[in-house]
C-alpha cells in the first residue's frame, strides 16, 4: 500500500492530460458497476502506480500508471478462460488478440490492455462480468 496516494493532478502530469480522461472515465464505469475496495499501490518494474479493485480477498482487476500511459488488467482463472473461449467472437480482434497473447500463469491468463481511450470499454466491463456479476444498481 502507498504512504501517499497520487493527486488528480500528479496522475494527470504522470498519464499526460490527453490520456487522463479514459483512466478517469474507467473508472467511474467500473464503480457503477461494482461495489469494491480500491487499494493504491506500487506498480512494480514496468509502472508507476497500480489502483486495485478487490473484494474479499479477491481481484476483480487492476489499472496501471506510468509516464505517459496507463493499462488495465484483468486475471482470467480456468473458469474464466472457459466462458472467454466460448463467446470469444462476442468480442472484438483487438480483445481476442490480447487474450490469445497473453501470457498463462499457475494462477490465470494475465491480460493487459492499453486505457487510451473508451473505445474498448463495454468489452473491459463485459470481461469483468465474466469473473463477477456487478453489485450495484
Amino acid at each position: 500500500m502507498l504512504e501517499k496516494i497520487p493527486s488528480r493532478e500528479e496522475m494527470i502530469s504522470l498519464i499526460g492530460g490527453a490520456a487522463f480522461p479514459a483512466w478517469e472515465a474507467l473508472c467511474k464505469r467500473i464503480e457503477e458497476s461494482y461495489d469494491m475496495e480500491r487499494l493504491w499501490n506500487s506498480g512494480g518494474k514496468a509502472w508507476k502506480y497500480e489502483y486495485k479493485y478487490r473484494r474479499g480477498g479477491k481481484t476483480l482487476c487492476a489499472l496501471y500508471a506510468r509516464e505517459g500511459g496507463s493499462g488495465f488488467m484483468v486475471i482470467f482463472g480456468k473458469a474464466e478462460q472457459e466462458k472467454f473461449e466460448q463467446s470469444r467472437q462476442n468480442f472484438s480482434p483487438q480483445i481476442q488478440e490480447t487474450y490469445d497473447s497473453s501470457t498463462t500463469y499457475h494462477d490465470g491468463k494475465w491480460m493487459m490492455f492499453p486505457v487510451d481511450d473508451g473505445s474498448l470499454f463495454d468489452e473491459f466491463i463485459n470481461l469483468l462480468m465474466m469473473k463477477r456479476r456487478p453489485n450495484r444498481k
